[in-house]
C-alpha cells in the first residue's frame, strides 16, 4: 500500500494480536469493574499485584508487572481510547509485519514504557515516587503510534470529527508535544512518562531493530556463536590429533577449518599424483 495513501473511515481488520490484545484488556477491566462492585477488595489486590509499581518490581522482584501493567485500567474512556488507536493504527503494521513480529514489538513498547517509568520514578524529579501505580496501554499504544508516524508518515488522515484531513507525522508529533506538557505537570506524578516511554521504545524499534525482529536476529548470533564455538573445538581436536600422530612417527594432515586432509589430495596440491577424488 503506498505511504501516501489517505487512511478512509472504513473500519481496519481485526488482525489477529490486536483482536486478542483488545479482548484481553476489554475482558480485565470489565473483572476489574465486577470486582470493584462486588468485592473492592480483590480489585484492589489485583491492581496492587498486576499494575506496575516500581518498588515493588525492584524490591520484591515482582517483573511480571512490566508487562501486566498494560492489562489494567482506570475508566471506560481510558480502555476505549486506547483500544481505538491500537485497532486504528496497530491493525496495519501487524499486516504489513506478521503477527510475531508485531507482538514482539507491542511487548517491546510496553516493557520499555515500564522501564522508563521506573527509572524516572527513582528519579530526583519532583513529584515523582517509586510507590505510585501505573495501570494502562498507553506506553505500548503510544510505541505504536510512533512507529506509525515513522512508517506512514505521509499517509493523510481524516481527522473525525473535524472537517479536515492530516499527514501522519504531523498528527504524531502533535500527540507528542501533547504528552510531554502533560507529563511535567505538576500534578500528572510518574504516569505520563509511560507515554514517553512507549513512544521512544517505538521510534528505537523502528530505526535499530533488524528488520526480521529481535527475536530473528538474537536467533542468528546465538547459531553464529555456537557455529564458530564448534569450528573452535574442531580445529583445538585436529592439532592435538596431529600432536599425537607425529609422536607415533605418523604424519596427518587436517586444513585450517580443522577437516582432515587425505595424502592423495597433499598429493595433488604438490604435482604428484592426480588420481583420487573431488567433493
Amino acid at each position: 500500500m503506498p505511504s501516501g495513501r489517505t487512511l478512509s473511515l472504513s473500519f481496519p481488520p481485526f488482525t489477529p494480536w490486536v483482536k486478542r490484545i483488545i479482548i484481553a484488556c476489554v475482558g480485565i477491566y470489565f473483572l476489574q469493574v465486577v470486582l470493584g462492585a462486588m468485592a473492592p477488595e480483590a480489585r484492589g489486590i489485583l491492581e496492587l499485584y498486576g499494575g506496575l509499581t516500581p518498588a515493588l518490581v525492584l524490591r520484591y522482584g515482582m517483573v511480571w508487572q512490566l508487562l501486566t501493567y498494560s492489562l489494567l485500567h482506570a475508566s471506560v474512556g481510558h480502555v476505549l481510547i486506547n483500544m481505538l488507536i491500537l485497532w486504528m493504527f496497530g491493525a496495519q503494521q501487524e499486516q504489513d509485519w506478521g503477527s510475531k513480529k508485531f507482538l514482539e514489538f507491542y511487548l517491546f513498547c510496553v516493557a520499555g514504557a515500564a522501564l522508563t517509568t521506573i527509572a524516572v520514578a527513582y528519579s530526583p524529579i519532583p513529584g515523582v515516587s517509586p510507590g505510585t501505580s501505573t495501570i494502562g496501554a498507553s506506553g505500548g499504544v503510544y510505541g505504536v503510534l510512533a512507529a506509525f508516524g515513522l512508517l506512514y508518515g505521509d499517509r493523510e488522515i481524516f481527522m473525525f470529527p473535524l472537517p479536515f484531513m492530516m499527514k501522519a507525522k504531523y498528527m504524531v508529533l502533535i500527540m507528542v508535544f501533547l504528552v510531554v506538557v502533560a507529563t511535567f505537570q505538576p500534578s500528572q506524578g510518574v504516569n505520563n512518562f509511560a507515554h514517553l516511554g512507549g513512544l521512544l521504545f517505538g521510534f528505537l524499534y523502528v530505526k535499530f531493530v533488524p528488520r526480521r525482529g529481535l527475536t530473528f536476529g538474537a536467533s542468528e548470533q546465538y547459531f553464529n556463536f555456537r557455529n564458530s564455538y564448534y569450528r573452535w573445538k574442531r580445529r583445538r581436536a585436529a592439532r592435538k590429533f596431529e600432536v599425537y600422530m607425529s609422536k607415533h612417527d605418523r604424519k596427518v594432515t587436517f586444513d585450517k577449518h580443522g577437516n582432515y586432509v587425505p595424502p592423495d589430495d597433499l598429493d595433488k596440491k604438490n604435482g604428484g599424483s592426480k588420481s583420487g577424488w573431488i567433493n
